[in-house]
């Protein structure tokens, strides 16, 4: 097996040169994309909340991952309906949140990876939305760098 870097080094290649992006489903065969998804979510406030499972990142194993891919291989895996809960806001008010298992978060953590890697080199280096190491605090950084052609005239949030 690969390690991540190298499949997601060959991902990123793959979408700077416009080439196409064939068997992606076999790279959720990869014990070392699990690793990597699971060092960057861990910490997360959000990583030991149950939610519609009592599954938290404290029952995470290399077991769990070999059963997560043994479904993934066979067809098997299926995405669990997330928990919902209501949440309070500053004005008073409360906004639902959905709170998925740890398995789906690690799960979609991979394929966010692999997405990212291939469609990350395509984006626009104007473009700064839902974007690593990029957002609207960038996007002001750029305009007063002068990255626009037209004046600006205002901007709305």
């Amino acid at each position: 097996m690969q390690s991540a870097a190298t499949v997601l080094g060959v991902l990123r290649e793959r979408g700077r040169r416009g080439l196409p992006c064939e068997e992606l489903y076999r790279q959720l065969f990869n014990p070392q994309l699990y690793l990597l998804a699971y060092g960057r979510i861990y910490a997360n406030h959000g990583a030991m909340t149950p939610g519609v499972t009592q599954e938290t990142v404290d029952g995470m194993s290399a077991r769990k991952i070999e059963c997560i891919i043994d479904a993934m291989r066979h067809e098997r895996y299926r995405f669990r309906p997330v928990r919902r809960v209501h949440i309070p806001k500053k004005n008073g008010k409360t906004r639902p949140l959905g709170l998925p298992t740890w398995s789906d978060k690690l799960v979609g953590e991979v394929v966010r990876l692999l997405l990212e890697a291939y469609y990350e080199p395509t984006f626009s280096d104007r473009s700064h939305g839902f974007r690593p190491r990029r957002g609207c605090h960038t996007k002001g950084v750029a305009f007063s760098a002068g990255e626009t052609a037209a004046p600006l005239r205002r901007v709305a949030e």
